[in-house]
């Protein structure tokens, strides 16, 4: 099971590369076009904007699995190992009730624009809101499965914090006065 996750993620990744890689080439294809030939592509603007939706979403899905998102875990990181595992709980029963408001919602737009195209493209504006669909479905699997391992205590006590920490907050006035010369 661990290599059809890890198999998804990588073609997330890989949809992600693509999604930027599109972008640039539209964009900057654009701009050469409009100023060296006074012309441009018509289309453009509005996929770049749908690729850029999509690659804000996958990107989303890719740091919730690798819990690289900001927080703030000064006043967990304090907690005893119960207390970090109830705010994890809380955490994650907090966003599963968000992932669910934007399944609906997107599902919702989805279905009302299936039939609606898309000024320059042509394309169905549904395909737009899928990229919500796609978030929501995948970060729901995602917190259900570190709910089930934070209920059954199948997670080790520096995994309770939903965030990694990084290396720039790692740093701290002691650390600084003992690198200064």
């Amino acid at each position: 099971m661990t290599k059809v996750v890890d198999l998804y993620f990588k073609l997330l990744k890989l949809l992600i590369v693509l999604c930027m890689v599109v972008m640039i080439v539209l964009v900057f294809g654009n701009v050469v076009l409009r100023y060296a030939f006074n012309s441009g592509i018509s289309v453009s603007e509005e996929l770049s904007r749908w690729f850029f939706v999509w690659m804000i979403f996958l990107g989303a899905l890719v740091a919730l699995k690798d819990r690289a998102h900001l927080g703030m875990n000064s006043l967990v990181k304090r907690l005893p190992p119960a207390g970090k595992r109830v705010c994890l709980v809380i955490g994650h029963l907090l966003m599963l009730y968000i992932c669910g408001l934007i399944v609906i919602g997107s599902w919702q737009q989805a279905l009302i624009n299936l039939n609606v195209v898309a000024p320059a493209s042509g394309l169905s504006m549904a395909l737009f809101y899928a990229a919500g669909l796609v978030f929501g479905v995948s970060a729901t699997a995602i917190l259900m499965y570190e709910l089930y391992l934070a209920l059954f205590g199948k997670l080790r006590d520096e995994e309770s914090l939903s965030v990694e920490e990084s290396e720039a907050a790692s740093i701290t006035p002691d650390n600084l006065k003992s690198t200064r010369p």
